[in-house]
C-alpha cells in the first residue's frame, strides 16, 4: 500500500524560514481518549506559535478544536496510522527545518506511534519513548521504584489462565487486574473471590481479542485468552480497601520541576480517576504527607527524565504513600489544573519541549503560583451518560465511564462541592428523608455524615441491620425492607418519591446484583446516590453550607484577582 496523497503533500508543504514541530492528535472519539487531550494540542500549537515555531497539527475529528482551520500554522486532516504521519513528516522535512514531534498531547493514539517514528529517526520532542515505555512496563517500572525507594502495591504479572490464578494466589483477594497497554481502564476489575477471576479470565478478556482470533479459536476461550496474553500480559494488584487516591501532575524540564497541582479524589482508591470527584488544593490530607508526595513525584521525574508533562497516581492507607501508576504524558487532569491555578501548563509544557528551561518557559505566563494555598477551591466532578441506557448499573469501578466533567469553584470546600454537584445536574435536597444502606464494615464509618444531616432535619430511613446500628447510636431510623425481604421496600419508597438521597455501600458479587435494582430507582427518579464513605460525607457538609447560606456566582477570573 502507497499512500496516495505523499506526493501531494511533498509539493503542497509551504518553504518557511521558521522552524516547525509537529503535534500529533487523538483521532477519532473513542473510551477513554477525552477532549482534554484536545485541549492540550490546541495549547501547545497556540505556546509553539508565539514561541516563533511553525506548529503543524496531525489530527483526523471533525469535532475537535485542534482541526478548526486557525488553530494552528497547517492542518492535516489525515488518519493517524504510522504510515500516513511518517509520510507527513518526510514531506515537512523536504520544505524546511523539522525541530521534532509531539506526541504526549494526543493521549495513547500518538504514543504508539511513538517508536515507529523513532525508528525512521524523526525526533520525539520532550520525554523519550523509552522512558514512557518504562512507565508502562510492569518490570521496568518496578526496578525503577526500588532504585528510588518507593513503595507499591504487592503485584504480579500473568501471560497465560495458569500464571494468573498463581498470581490471584499468591496475592490473595480483593485484587485489581488489567490489561496492560489499553486505554481508559478497559477490562479492569476489582476481583474479590476466585469465581469473579474465573469469570474474568473466560468471559471479560476475550471480550479484548480480535475478531481473526476469534474464528481461529471458535470454541475455546482459554486458547482466545492465551493468545491474548502473550502480546499484553495482565496485571494484577492488591486492592487498597478505604484507601485515599490522590492525581498529582507536574512539569518538568529533565532537572527543575514544579508540582502543579495535587488532587485528593472524593471516592475511595478503585474507582477510575477519570470517575471520581476530586479537590484542588487536597482538602482532608495533613502537609507532611503533601511534602512526601511532592518529594516521590519530583523524584519520579527526575529519574524518567521528564520533558514537558507528568501525571501519577498513588494510594494513601494507613499513612503509607503507594505509586499505583506513572504517566509521563500529559493526562486529563491538565484543563483542570490548569483553570485552577490560573497558569495554562500545557503552554509551558509545550515550550519546555521545543527546548526552554521551566523558569523560562513559565516566565511567558506569571509568576509560578502555590498550588497549595490557590486562595479557593475547586471540585471536580464526573458527568455521566446512565440515563441514555436503560437497564445499565450505574455502580463505579475501574473502568471509565464518564462521558464529561464539570467544575465548582468556591472558597469554601463544601460550596465548591455542591456547585460541581450542580454542575453534574445533581439537585441536592436540603431537606427531606435520607436512606442509608451500608455494608457491615462501612457502618461506623457512615455514621458522622447520617448524624450531620440529622441534625439538619432530615428523617432517616434504613434497613434492618443498619436501622439496628444507627439506634444503638442515637439516630432515630424509621426500619424499611430490602427489595428481597417483600413489599412495601425501599425501591417502592423511592418510585413513590419518599426518599430524597441515597447512601448505599455494597461488597461482593451477590450484594452488588441484588441491589442494582435499587440503583436504577434512583437514576430514574433523579434521587442522589452516593456510594461511598467519603462520597457522604462530602455531600452532607455540602448540604449543610447550602443551608446556612446562598450560592454565591462570581467569574473565574475574580478567583486570581
Amino acid at each position: 500500500y502507497e499512500t496516495p496523497f505523499a506526493g501531494a503533500l511533498a509539493n503542497e508543504a509551504q518553504v518557511s524560514s521558521r522552524k516547525k514541530v509537529v503535534i500529533l492528535g487523538g483521532g477519532p472519539n473513542r473510551i477513554g481518549q477525552g477532549i482534554e487531550f484536545d485541549y492540550c494540542c490546541c495549547h501547545a500549537a497556540f505556546a509553539l506559535r508565539d514561541a516563533g515555531f511553525e506548529a503543524i497539527m496531525v489530527n483526523c475529528n471533525p469535532e475537535t478544536v485542534s482541526t478548526d482551520y486557525d488553530t494552528s500554522d497547517r492542518l492535516y486532516f489525515e488518519p493517524l496510522t504510522s504510515e500516513d504521519v511518517l509520510e507527513i513528516v518526510r514531506a515537512e522535512q523536504a520544505s524546511g527545518e523539522l525541530v521534532g514531534v509531539i506526541v504526549q498531547f494526543g493521549g495513547q493514539t500518538p504514543l504508539k506511534l511513538a517508536d515507529a517514528l523513532e525508528k525512521a529517526g524523526i525526533p520525539i520532542l520532550g520525554t523519550s519513548p523509552d522512558m514512557i515505555d518504562l512507565a508502562e512496563d510492569r518490570d521496568r517500572f518496578q526496578k525503577l521504584l526500588h532504585k528510588l525507594g518507593l513503595s507499591q502495591p504487592k503485584n504480579g504479572i500473568a501471560y497465560s489462565v495458569e500464571q494468573a490464578r498463581l498470581v490471584a494466589g499468591e496475592l490473595g483477594f480483593p485484587l485489581v487486574v488489567r490489561p496492560s497497554y489499553v486505554l481508559g481502564g478497559r477490562a479492569m476489575q476489582i476481583i474479590h473471590d476466585e469465581s469473579m477471576l474465573q469469570t474474568y479470565l473466560l468471559d471479560t478478556v476475550p471480550g479484548l481479542v480480535p475478531e481473526d482470533i476469534k474464528q481461529k479459536y471458535p470454541n475455546d476461550k482459554t486458547g482466545q485468552i492465551n493468545t491474548l496474553l502473550g502480546k499484553n500480559p495482565l496485571l494484577f494488584d492488591t486492592y487498597l480497601s478505604g484507601a485515599i487516591e490522590v492525581d498529582v501532575d507536574c512539569l518538568c524540564d529533565g532537572t527543575s520541576t514544579f508540582v502543579s497541582g495535587i488532587m485528593e479524589h472524593i471516592e475511595e482508591a478503585g474507582i477510575h480517576s477519570g470517575d471520581s470527584a476530586c479537590s484542588l488544593p487536597v482538602h482532608s490530607l495533613p502537609s507532611d504527607l503533601v511534602d512526601e508526595l511532592e518529594r516521590q513525584t519530583a523524584a519520579l521525574a527526575r529519574a524518567l527524565n521528564v520533558g514537558g508533562l507528568m501525571n501519577v497516581q498513588y494510594a494513601i492507607k494507613d499513612g503509607t504513600v503507594y505509586v499505583l501508576e506513572v504517566n509521563p504524558r500529559a493526562s486529563r487532569t491538565v484543563p483542570f489544573v490548569a483553570k485552577t491555578i490560573g497558569r495554562s501548563i500545557a503552554k509551558i509544557a509545550a515550550r519546555i519541549m521545543a527546548g526552554e528551561k521551566l523558569e523560562d518557559a513559565f516566565a511567558h505566563y506569571g509568576a509560578m503560583p502555590d498550588p497549595r494555598r490557590p486562595g479557593h477551591i475547586a471540585v471536580k466532578e464526573a458527568v455521566f451518560p446512565f440515563a441514555r441506557f436503560p437497564g445499565v448499573d450505574i455502580l463505579l469501578g475501574p473502568e471509565m465511564r464518564s462521558t464529561g466533567e464539570v467544575m465548582g469553584l468556591d472558597r469554601d470546600f463544601a460550596l465548591a462541592f455542591a456547585k460541581s454537584q450542580l454542575g453534574a445536574g445533581v439537585d441536592l435536597p436540603r431537606a427531606g428523608t435520607l436512606f442509608v444502606s451500608v455494608r457491615d464494615e462501612d457502618k461506623k464509618g457512615i455514621l458522622p455524615a447520617v448524624k450531620r444531616l440529622a441534625g439538619q432535619g432530615f428523617k432517616v430511613m434504613a434497613t434492618s441491620g443498619t436501622a439496628r446500628f444507627l439506634a444503638e447510636n442515637g439516630v432515630v431510623a424509621e426500619k424499611i425492607n430490602k427489595v428481597l425481604e417483600g413489599r412495601p421496600h425501599i425501591e417502592d419508597a423511592i418510585r413513590n418519591r419518599q426518599v430524597q438521597i441515597v447512601f448505599n455501600t455494597t461488597d461482593g458479587q451477590k450484594a452488588v446484583s441484588d441491589s442494582k435494582s435499587l440503583r436504577r430507582a434512583t437514576l430514574m427518579q433523579k434521587v442522589p446516590y452516593y456510594t461511598t464513605l467519603s462520597g457522604a460525607a462530602a455531600v452532607a457538609e455540602a448540604i449543610a453550607a447550602l443551608r446556612a447560606g446562598s450560592l454565591e456566582v462570581r467569574p473565574l477570573q475574580e478567583y486570581f484577582a
